[in-house]
């Protein structure tokens, strides 16, 4: 995983820049290797609500809005579809900032001619907690969360130890949590094949995955403020869930579909990371 150039679409999203929980950093180093031939970014990539509550804006965060506008001019096509968190550009669909596309919504073709609607996922949040479900205590407590996570990070890089998602361990342990994740996905999942669709791509939630539910394939990118993931499509119409920090690794990946009754099981995100964390505890 020394380059992304193996890929034919690259999916973000909830980047969050202008929040102090942006990861940065390691954003930028997945974009240095980014090589596609297109990108989508499912939405909240700028906080314009942290912006609100805060002016935050460091050096790093206006280098990964600048290599993100860059990429067009490398041959790669770019899509922008706002989510929640950057709603107000939702009015300049149809048009472009730049040389990106701004949609509300839209359909990627995977290179096997399947069918996905891709949009940033709050639609399908019905109770309009967001990122806020993690401990039902509203927003506030998520922030806690993620302050945490970030200072707890700060020290292990100062010890010499790769990143931690720390909220997968939070996460686990919450049963309302894990039942809104499985809720959002059956919802997901519905709208895909009420549409006639072979599966529904978005974000929205922080919790990355790609996994079969019914006959259509459920796939959702993660973030880059607790997890560092993205979204990835081979050159074969296959995905690829990937975790971008010291650490790389394939958490996820579709599974053959050479007959139908093989069509896309795949691991979720949350145990492979599970599994990473487990590592780095022993270590």
């Amino acid at each position: 995983m020394a380059a992304l150039s193996g890929y034919r679409s690259i999916f973000l999203s909830d980047l969050h820049l202008g929040s102090p929980d942006c990861q940065a950093d390691y954003l930028l180093d997945f974009l240095r290797h980014l090589r596609c031939r297109q990108l989508y970014l499912v939405g909240d990539i700028l906080d314009l609500q942290a912006l609100a509550r805060r002016p935050f804006w460091p050096r790093t965060h206006g280098e990964v809005l600048a290599r993100l506008l860059e990429l067009p001019g490398r041959g790669i096509r770019v899509c922008y579809v706002p989510g929640n968190h950057d709603h107000a550009f939702r009015a300049l669909a149809g048009s472009r900032i730049g040389a990106i596309e701004v949609c509300r919504e839209t359909i990627h073709v995977g290179a096997d001619g399947r069918r996905f609607r891709v949009s940033h996922g709050d639609e399908f949040d019905q109770e309009g907690i967001g990122r806020s479900w993690l401990t039902r205590i509203g927003d506030s407590g998520h922030r806690l969360l993620c302050f945490l996570n970030r200072h707890f990070n700060r020290l292990r890089r100062r010890a010499g130890l790769p990143y931690f998602p720390l909220s997968v361990h939070a996460k686990s342990r919450i049963g309302r949590a894990l039942a809104f994740i499985q809720d959002f996905e059956q919802r997901a999942a519905a709208r895909a094949e009420a549409e006639g669709l072979d599966g529904q791509i978005c974000g929205h939630i922080h919790f990355a995955a790609i996994r079969t539910i019914g006959s259509r394939l459920y796939l959702n990118c993660g973030d880059f403020v607790e997890h560092c993931t993205a979204l990835a499509e081979n050159a074969d119409g296959g995905f690829e869930l990937l975790h971008w920090t010291e650490r790389k690794a394939v958490l996820a990946e579709e599974s053959l579909r050479a007959q139908p009754s093989l069509q896309a099981t795949a691991l979720t995100a949350f145990a492979a990371m599970e599994r990473l964390s487990e590592l780095d505890l022993a270590a």
